[in-house]
């Protein structure tokens, strides 16, 4: 978990709905896949995305989710959580497959009620879960974007120990400047970051040999690796990285440069339009709110 101070207070909500005899449904709704992820990691027992639950195949689908809510039933004290649980029954649609997934679920939703299970729905668009869905969650929580210490820790994280010569400052640097990227989108700037060396060393024609020691490697080694290199620097042979032996082949660390130009390159995925309809729903659904 990283910067979601307020997921113990609905861990907390969890406890307690499971020693009651009505049981809080909760969905949770925010543009990031990384932290519904992460909150749902706060609390689980069983995730399945709802791709996993609808089939082509007429009537698997509620069979699906009739295992999935006997499982849970099997198993409790548990938490069964539905990834974009809108994709299951979609407002938009009407037609005999998608009422029965529905009824299925809502169905299911209230067998279990009096029973230790707590049922949470995420979605990227609440706005487009049918009513009778909407309705069957007690709670609406909007999972806000991560503050700066949430955003510099998931950049320690997907940089790893790849970060090289990378200072705090630096990341720092970066995290104050991603105040409008969700989870996903600063995993995104890492993950490039950590791929530009790679992509110099693919689009390299010549290389040159550095000892081992230059490489950063404490074990005494014989031969050198190789590294890219521009075609005139003094001992630069023509070759492709097919050509370097994969144990000889050495992959810079991340540098400053790196990760500010990925930092430049990527975007935020999250527009004004979206978060305006984020804000509507709220207004007119929102039940609670877990931005503090």
């Amino acid at each position: 978990m990283v910067g979601c101070r307020w997921i113990r207070r609905c861990k907390g909500s969890a406890d307690r709905s499971c020693n009651s005899t009505n049981p809080v449904f909760t969905f949770a709704h925010g543009r990031t896949n990384s932290l519904q992820k992460s909150f749902v990691n706060c609390l689980l027992v069983l995730v399945k995305p709802s791709s996993d639950l609808v089939s082509r195949w007429m009537g698997k689908s509620e069979k699906l989710i009739r295992s999935v809510f006997e499982l849970a039933l099997a198993r409790q004290p548990s938490i069964i959580c539905i990834d974009d649980v809108d994709m299951l029954c979609l407002s938009r649609l009407d037609n005999e497959n998608v009422r029965k997934i529905k009824n299925e679920l809502l169905i299911s939703i209230q067998e279990v009620g009096g029973n230790e299970i707590f049922v949470i729905g995420a979605t990227n668009a609440p706005w487009l879960l049918d009513a009778d869905i909407r309705t069957c969650f007690e709670k609406c929580i909007r999972v806000p974007l991560p503050e700066e210490n949430a955003r510099l820790m998931i950049l320690k994280q997907h940089l790893g120990n790849m970060s090289g010569k990378l200072t705090e400052e630096c990341i720092r640097t970066v995290a104050n400047n991603t105040k409008d990227y969700s989870g996903a989108d600063i995993v995104l700037v890492a993950r490039d970051a950590l791929m530009q060396p790679v992509r110099k060393i693919q689009s390299s024609t010549h290389f040159r040999k550095i000892s081992s020691m230059c490489a950063g490697n404490e074990e005494t080694i014989p031969e050198d690796f190789l590294v890219p290199c521009s075609p005139g620097d003094v001992g630069a042979i023509k070759m492709s990285w097919m050509e370097v032996p994969s144990e000889k082949l050495y992959v810079a660390p991340v540098t400053t440069e790196n990760i500010l130009e990925s930092l430049s390159t990527t975007k935020p995925s999250i527009d004004e339009d979206y978060m305006k309809k984020l804000d509507k729903f709220m207004e007119v659904y929102g039940q609670s709110s877990l931005e503090h």
